[in-house]
Protein backbone atom coordinates (compact mmCIF):
# COMPACT_ATOMS: atom_id res chain seq x y z
CA UNK A 1 0.00 0.00 0.00
CA UNK A 2 1.41 3.19 -1.02
CA UNK A 3 1.66 6.20 1.79
CA UNK A 4 0.24 9.39 0.96
CA UNK A 5 3.83 10.52 0.28
CA UNK A 6 4.55 7.77 -2.75
CA UNK A 7 6.77 5.67 0.13
CA UNK A 8 5.61 2.05 0.58
CA UNK A 9 4.93 1.16 3.74
CA UNK A 10 5.53 -2.07 5.74
CA UNK A 11 2.31 -4.28 6.45
CA UNK A 12 1.96 -3.25 10.36
CA UNK A 13 1.78 -6.80 12.18
CA UNK A 14 -0.75 -6.73 14.89
CA UNK A 15 1.06 -7.23 18.58
CA UNK A 16 0.16 -10.40 20.96
CA UNK A 17 -2.16 -10.16 23.57
CA UNK A 18 -0.68 -9.86 26.83
CA UNK A 19 0.31 -12.31 29.47
CA UNK A 20 -1.46 -13.36 31.42
CA UNK A 21 -4.65 -11.79 29.91
CA UNK A 22 -5.73 -8.35 31.02
CA UNK A 23 -8.95 -6.67 30.16
CA UNK A 24 -9.12 -4.90 26.93
CA UNK A 25 -6.34 -7.54 25.24
CA UNK A 26 -4.88 -6.39 21.80
CA UNK A 27 -4.26 -10.15 20.76
CA UNK A 28 -0.96 -10.87 21.78
CA UNK A 29 0.40 -12.89 24.64
CA UNK A 30 2.99 -11.91 26.87
CA UNK A 31 4.54 -13.09 29.93
CA UNK A 32 5.66 -11.10 32.82
CA UNK A 33 8.94 -12.69 35.27
CA UNK A 34 10.56 -10.98 37.91
CA UNK A 35 14.11 -10.31 37.60
CA UNK A 36 16.20 -8.24 40.23
CA UNK A 37 12.97 -6.18 41.42
CA UNK A 38 12.12 -5.05 37.90
CA UNK A 39 9.15 -6.18 35.67
CA UNK A 40 10.79 -7.73 32.08
CA UNK A 41 8.59 -8.74 29.93
CA UNK A 42 8.96 -11.55 27.24
CA UNK A 43 6.99 -11.81 23.99
CA UNK A 44 5.84 -15.06 22.76
CA UNK A 45 5.08 -16.39 19.38
CA UNK A 46 1.67 -15.94 18.13
CA UNK A 47 1.83 -19.89 17.31
CA UNK A 48 2.10 -20.87 20.65
CA UNK A 49 -1.00 -18.39 21.70
CA UNK A 50 -2.73 -20.20 18.70
CA UNK A 51 -2.54 -23.61 19.89
CA UNK A 52 -3.17 -22.67 23.58
CA UNK A 53 -6.56 -21.10 22.97
CA UNK A 54 -7.03 -24.13 20.52
CA UNK A 55 -6.49 -26.56 23.23
CA UNK A 56 -8.69 -24.29 25.77
CA UNK A 57 -11.55 -23.73 22.98
CA UNK A 58 -11.60 -27.21 21.60
CA UNK A 59 -9.51 -29.82 23.06
CA UNK A 60 -9.11 -33.50 22.01
CA UNK A 61 -11.18 -35.75 23.76
CA UNK A 62 -10.69 -36.80 27.45
CA UNK A 63 -8.11 -33.78 27.45
CA UNK A 64 -8.48 -30.65 29.16
CA UNK A 65 -5.53 -27.82 29.84
CA UNK A 66 -4.44 -27.05 33.11
CA UNK A 67 -5.18 -23.49 33.46
CA UNK A 68 -3.14 -22.81 36.44
CA UNK A 69 -0.07 -24.55 34.68
CA UNK A 70 0.23 -21.56 32.31
CA UNK A 71 -0.67 -18.49 35.07
CA UNK A 72 3.17 -18.07 34.94
CA UNK A 73 4.60 -19.38 31.97
CA UNK A 74 3.24 -19.98 28.40
CA UNK A 75 6.38 -22.27 27.23
CA UNK A 76 5.31 -25.17 30.10
CA UNK A 77 1.60 -26.72 30.12
CA UNK A 78 -0.10 -29.36 32.00
CA UNK A 79 -2.90 -31.35 30.17
CA UNK A 80 -5.12 -33.25 32.38
CA UNK A 81 -6.12 -36.58 30.52
CA UNK A 82 -8.62 -39.58 30.69
CA UNK A 83 -8.25 -42.74 29.37
CA UNK A 84 -10.68 -43.35 26.42
CA UNK A 85 -14.14 -45.29 27.10
CA UNK A 86 -13.81 -49.22 26.27
CA UNK A 87 -10.04 -49.22 26.45
CA UNK A 88 -7.53 -50.58 28.96
CA UNK A 89 -7.06 -47.21 30.70
CA UNK A 90 -11.04 -45.98 30.93
CA UNK A 91 -11.54 -43.67 34.01
CA UNK A 92 -7.78 -43.16 34.72
CA UNK A 93 -6.38 -39.99 34.80
CA UNK A 94 -3.26 -39.20 33.48
CA UNK A 95 -1.75 -35.62 33.21
CA UNK A 96 1.20 -34.74 30.23
CA UNK A 97 3.81 -32.59 30.42
CA UNK A 98 4.29 -29.93 27.47
CA UNK A 99 7.48 -27.50 27.31
CA UNK A 100 8.38 -25.98 24.42
CA UNK A 101 11.65 -23.84 23.65
CA UNK A 102 12.24 -21.00 21.93
CA UNK A 103 12.26 -22.69 18.36
CA UNK A 104 8.88 -24.09 18.40
CA UNK A 105 7.32 -25.02 15.95
CA UNK A 106 10.49 -26.30 14.34
CA UNK A 107 12.19 -27.86 17.09
CA UNK A 108 9.49 -30.33 19.34
CA UNK A 109 8.12 -29.81 22.28
CA UNK A 110 9.35 -31.79 25.26
CA UNK A 111 6.34 -34.20 26.17
CA UNK A 112 5.82 -36.23 29.01
CA UNK A 113 3.67 -37.91 31.70
CA UNK A 114 3.61 -36.52 35.23
CA UNK A 115 2.46 -36.95 38.46
CA UNK A 116 1.50 -39.56 40.49
CA UNK A 117 -0.10 -41.73 37.96
CA UNK A 118 2.10 -42.92 35.14
CA UNK A 119 0.38 -44.81 32.86
CA UNK A 120 1.43 -48.89 32.71
CA UNK A 121 2.74 -48.97 28.61
CA UNK A 122 4.97 -50.86 26.55
CA UNK A 123 6.14 -47.34 25.14
CA UNK A 124 5.97 -45.34 28.26
CA UNK A 125 8.19 -45.91 31.23
CA UNK A 126 7.95 -45.57 34.74
CA UNK A 127 9.86 -42.19 34.62
CA UNK A 128 6.96 -41.07 32.11
CA UNK A 129 8.80 -40.41 29.22
CA UNK A 130 6.95 -41.69 26.29
CA UNK A 131 8.82 -43.59 22.93
CA UNK A 132 7.07 -41.92 20.26
CA UNK A 133 8.63 -40.76 16.71
CA UNK A 134 6.27 -37.52 16.41
CA UNK A 135 8.12 -36.47 19.99
CA UNK A 136 11.45 -36.67 18.12
CA UNK A 137 12.37 -37.78 14.41
CA UNK A 138 9.22 -37.61 13.22
CA UNK A 139 8.37 -33.95 13.91
CA UNK A 140 7.14 -31.00 11.45
CA UNK A 141 6.60 -27.84 11.91
CA UNK A 142 2.65 -29.18 10.70
CA UNK A 143 1.90 -30.99 14.10
CA UNK A 144 0.23 -29.15 17.05
CA UNK A 145 -0.14 -30.01 20.52
CA UNK A 146 -3.78 -31.22 19.36
CA UNK A 147 -2.34 -34.06 17.60
CA UNK A 148 0.29 -34.61 19.75
CA UNK A 149 -2.20 -35.43 22.34
CA UNK A 150 -4.15 -37.48 20.03
CA UNK A 151 -0.91 -39.48 18.86
CA UNK A 152 -0.88 -40.10 22.76
CA UNK A 153 -4.14 -40.83 23.13
CA UNK A 154 -4.13 -43.37 20.13
CA UNK A 155 -1.25 -45.04 21.30
CA UNK A 156 -2.67 -45.64 25.19
CA UNK A 157 -6.54 -46.71 23.32
CA UNK A 158 -4.70 -49.44 20.95
CA UNK A 159 -2.69 -50.71 23.51
CA UNK A 160 -3.70 -54.53 24.50
CA UNK A 161 -1.70 -55.17 27.10
CA UNK A 162 -0.45 -53.22 30.38
CA UNK A 163 3.19 -53.92 31.06
CA UNK A 164 6.18 -51.45 30.62
CA UNK A 165 8.43 -51.46 28.45
CA UNK A 166 11.34 -54.44 28.48
CA UNK A 167 14.28 -52.00 29.47
CA UNK A 168 12.68 -49.69 31.90
CA UNK A 169 14.75 -50.56 34.77
CA UNK A 170 17.90 -49.86 32.98
CA UNK A 171 16.46 -46.87 30.95
CA UNK A 172 15.09 -44.93 34.30
CA UNK A 173 18.13 -45.18 35.97
CA UNK A 174 20.82 -44.44 32.96
CA UNK A 175 18.52 -41.54 31.08
CA UNK A 176 18.75 -38.13 30.15
CA UNK A 177 15.84 -35.88 32.18
CA UNK A 178 15.03 -34.57 28.60
CA UNK A 179 13.18 -37.59 26.74
CA UNK A 180 14.73 -35.48 23.97
CA UNK A 181 18.17 -36.40 24.56
CA UNK A 182 17.10 -40.52 23.89
CA UNK A 183 17.89 -41.60 20.77
CA UNK A 184 15.23 -43.79 20.28
CA UNK A 185 14.91 -46.76 18.39
CA UNK A 186 11.46 -47.22 16.92
CA UNK A 187 11.05 -51.23 16.24
CA UNK A 188 7.59 -51.74 17.41
CA UNK A 189 4.59 -50.47 16.07
CA UNK A 190 2.07 -52.88 18.46
CA UNK A 191 1.39 -52.83 21.76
Amino acid sequence: MLSPRGVTRARQLLPLRPWPRRSGGDGSIMASMQTTGRRVEVWFPKRLQKELLALQNDPPPGMTLNEKSVQNSITQWIVDMEGAPGTLYEGEKFQLLFKFSSRYPFDSPQVMFTGENIPVHPHVYSNGHICLSILTEDWSPALSVQSVCLSIISMLSSCKEKRRPPDNSFYVRTCNKNPKKTKWWYHDDTC
